[in-house]
């Protein structure tokens, strides 16, 4: 959605509509990465009647995403030479790219965005992780874009905070029954019993759990199986 309004010129972008209209190309969409940011972003931008290109290192994801969307979008196996590519075609490039607890890589580079068409738009849903565009530094809701070269940067910190309402009620959803078995069991045993909670944890008694966490501020941790044997 913020894509799509950035890619209007009062936006500061390329004065495109994202599905277009008879007779005239819809806006092209690239977006980087399968997850679920990732795949509701393509599935927005589908809803939007724009053209959507999915990138993905992982072959199952975009198989997945090809089951779903039924040869409405184009996916391709992500690599250095296809991100390029892809990216230089784009009107709207969005940044899906998550690794768990660790950096996000960075994947479009200043020299690339130099060459993309004027007004482009660039979302890097990844800044929370540290954002997967060389360019990319957090923003917020009250001043959410910059430019650099002739593209529109939006890389705003915790962006479901723009409709919390929704996102509110969407995160209850999903914690709720971590609240409730941490309350009734106790943390241990919560852990122990839910493998998913467990991974959840990244401290305990003074000391880092998560390994990722450790590995990118080049801290000691000690394993998950040590503080729950």
């Amino acid at each position: 959605q913020c894509g799509a309004y950035h890619l209007m010129r009062q936006g500061n972008g390329r004065g495109v509509l994202m599905g277009g209209v008879s007779g005239v190309y819809a806006a092209k969409v690239v977006v980087i990465g399968a997850g679920v940011s990732g795949m509701n972003s393509a599935a927005i931008a589908l809803g939007m009647q724009a053209e959507v290109l999915l990138l993905d290192r992982n072959i199952d994801r975009l198989r997945e995403a090809d089951r779903i969307y039924q040869g409405h979008l184009q996916t391709v196996a992500s690599n250095r030479y296809e991100v390029e590519r892809a990216v230089l075609d784009a009107d709207l490039v969005i940044g899906a790219v998550l690794v768990p607890g660790a950096k996000a890589p960075m994947l479009v580079s200043n020299a690339l965005v130099a060459q993309m068409k004027p007004g482009s738009v660039l979302v890097d849903i990844s800044i929370d992780q540290g954002g997967c565009f060389e360019d990319s530094r957090p923003t917020t809701h009250a001043d959410p874009t910059y430019m650099v070269h002739n593209s529109v940067f939006y890389c705003v910190a915790n962006m479901p905070g723009a409709v919390p309402h929704t996102s509110t009620y969407a995160l209850t959803n999903v914690t709720l029954p971590y609240a409730v078995a941490l309350a009734d069991k106790g943390w241990k045993q919560a852990l122990l019993d839910d493998h998913s909670l467990a991974l959840g944890l990244n401290t305990y008694a003074g000391q880092l759990t998560y390994a990722p966490v450790a590995n990118a501020h080049q801290l000691p941790h000690v394993s998950l199986d040590e503080v729950l044997g």
